[in-house]
């Protein structure tokens, strides 16, 4: 295989991304309390968003060990190998990624395969969004070091923006105060989320769902550079459990502007954590 594009589990790749042997995923673990599970193809979304409802402990996830990216590295058969990861901003997966490239190049001094690690300085949507750019690049024949230019690129200038439907999570693991998440829920606050520069800051807020998905889709236009600039991105939406929602979302989407690209995608277990059930995360 020429290339292989190895991403953690916070990726959401869609099925056919799943099916494709050019994609690998290094799982994070998620945790309820004592109960703990891997995030990789048993994860079983409805059972775990019960079971974050019922808990009052926050969910928490656990990034994976540099021996994990060392073993994924060691059995790609790929000349050339692309990891993508959370933002560090975010997660600690991004160095135990860097350090398992140092493990692997430690131990086959020899070794020809070319290797590259991108903090994506998103999650979710985004990640998943530079895993299909990387692999658009590839199948149109460019080189190691043209493809690492044009990705990296893409990591700096990569807009990511998402809505909860609900701030229990961020309750439950202390990120927002008890009396902030009642006031929140009693005037039907939805906050728009965004990254900016991998850390995540509040762009706005909206009475109702959706009127802050319609202002999430219209900050993230203007945040990319405009109409006319999306005609020529690929537009990543992922959501949790909530399906007609993402179809909404795109449906406003396709109000704002035209894209090379809209994918769908549901959530694995990383994103379903923190953007909780309904959430909607979107990348461009």
């Amino acid at each position: 295989m020429k290339y292989q594009i190895i991403c953690d589990s916070c990726g959401d790749f869609t099925p056919e991304m799943k099916a494709d042997p050019h994609f690998r995923m290094v799982p994070l673990s998620l945790e309820i309390g004592e109960y703990r599970i891997m995030d990789d193809e048993t994860f079983d979304q409805a059972d775990f968003i019960k079971r974050m409802a019922a808990s009052s402990i926050g969910a928490k996830t656990a990034c994976p060990s540099p021996e994990a990216f060392q073993k994924a590295i060691e059995e790609s058969d790929a000349d050339e190998v692309y990891i993508v990861t959370l933002s560090d901003q975010l997660s600690g997966t991004y160095q135990a990624a860097k350090i398992g490239i140092d493990l692997y190049t430690e131990s086959h001094e020899d070794s020809p395969k070319k290797i590259h690690l991108f903090n994506s300085k998103s999650a979710s949507a985004g990640e998943c969004k530079l895993c299909l750019d990387i692999r658009e690049c590839k199948e149109a024949g460019l080189g190691f070091v043209e493809v690492v230019d044009i990705i990296e690129k893409k990591c700096n200038d990569i807009v990511t923006v998402f809505v909860l439907e609900s701030l229990e999570t961020l309750r439950k693991n202390g990120r927002l105060s008890a009396v902030k998440s009642f006031l929140a829920s009693a005037l039907n606050i939805k906050p728009v989320m965004g990254a900016v520069n991998g850390t995540i800051v509040k762009l706005d807020q909206q009475r109702g769902i959706q009127k802050a998905l319609k202002r999430m889709v219209q900050l993230a236009v203007e945040r990319a550079g405009g109409a006319e600039a999306v005609k020529d991105k690929r537009l990543v939406i992922t959501h949790v459990n909530a399906p007609e929602r993402a179809e909404q979302v795109k449906e406003d989407f396709l109000k704002e502007g035209s894209y090379k690209e809209i994918v769908v995608t549901n959530a694995a277990g990383v994103a379903t954590i923190y953007a909780n059930d309904q959430g909607i995360v979107a990348a461009l």
